[in-house]
C-alpha cells in the first residue's frame, strides 16, 4: 500500500477537485458566502450530472486535508463539503482540522455512504440509482430533490416519508430542464406547501 493509499484510507488527504470562495446558490443557505471544497470521486452516476469531471477520483490531486483545512478556514468560517460524493472518503480528519479553526461545516451529499466527520449542516440530496443510508434520512437538515421529470416528485414524496419530521423539504430543477419543470414546480409547491423552491441562483449570478 502507498503513502497515498494509506493516507486516503485515513482521510488525512483527499482527492480534491477544486475549492474555492463563493456564494452558496441553492437550498437553505443560498445567498451565503461560504468556502467550497469539491472532492473528486462518485459513483452514484446521475446522468444529468453537471461536474461528471468529478467522477473518477484518480483524476484530481491528493491534497492534504490539514493543508485543504488551513486554505479554506482563512476564507470563511462557513465550509460546505461537495462533491462528487464527499462520504466516499472519511471526513473525520478534515472537519476536525476545520472545527479546530471554528468552522460551520455544511456538507451535500447523496447519502449513499456511511456518515462520517463533524458536521453541522447536512443536506441530503437522494439519488434513485444509490438510496441513502437509513442514518443520513435520520439526521438530514434538509432533503432536497433534483426534478428532471413528472415521476421525480413521486420520487420526492416516497423520499419525504423517509427523511426526519424537522428536515427543510426542497425541490430544485434540474439546470437542463429547469424551462420545462420550473413552472411545473410552482405549481407542485403551491398546491403542496411542506416543499420549498431552490434553485440554482449561482449560475443565473454566473458565479461559481
Amino acid at each position: 500500500m502507498t503513502k497515498n493509499s494509506t493516507e486516503l484510507k485515513k482521510g488525512l488527504a483527499l482527492p480534491i477537485m477544486e475549492h474555492f470562495y463563493t456564494i452558496q446558490g441553492e437550498g437553505r443557505h443560498t445567498g451565503t458566502a461560504a468556502y467550497f471544497i469539491r472532492i473528486g470521486g462518485c459513483d452514484v452516476g446521475c446522468h444529468w450530472c453537471d461536474v461528471k469531471e468529478s467522477w473518477n477520483p484518480d483524476l484530481h490531486p491528493v491534497s492534504s486535508a490539514k493543508e485543504i483545512a488551513k486554505i479554506a478556514a482563512s476564507h470563511s468560517k462557513t465550509i460546505v463539503l461537495t462533491g462528487g460524493e464527499p462520504l466516499m472518503w472519511n471526513l473525520n480528519p478534515l472537519t476536525e482540522y476545520l472545527k479546530d479553526y471554528g468552522c460551520t461545516i455544511h456538507i451535500e451529499t447523496s447519502g449513499a455512504y456511511p456518515l462520517s466527520g463533524k458536521l453541522d449542516w447536512i443536506c441530503l440530496s437522494p439519488k434513485k440509482t444509490s438510496p441513502p443510508k437509513e442514518e443520513l434520512y435520520a439526521c438530514a437538515d434538509e432533503l432536497k430533490i433534483i426534478i428532471y421529470n413528472h415521476h421525480d416528485f413521486i420520487f420526492a414524496e416516497e423520499q419525504s416519508e423517509k427523511v426526519n419530521k424537522n428536515a427543510l423539504l426542497y425541490l430544485q430543477p434540474e439546470w437542463g430542464n429547469q424551462k420545462k419543470m420550473t413552472p411545473q414546480i410552482i405549481d407542485y409547491v403551491m398546491k403542496k406547501p411542506k416543499w420549498h423552491i431552490s434553485l440554482q441562483t449561482h449560475k443565473y449570478l454566473n458565479i461559481p
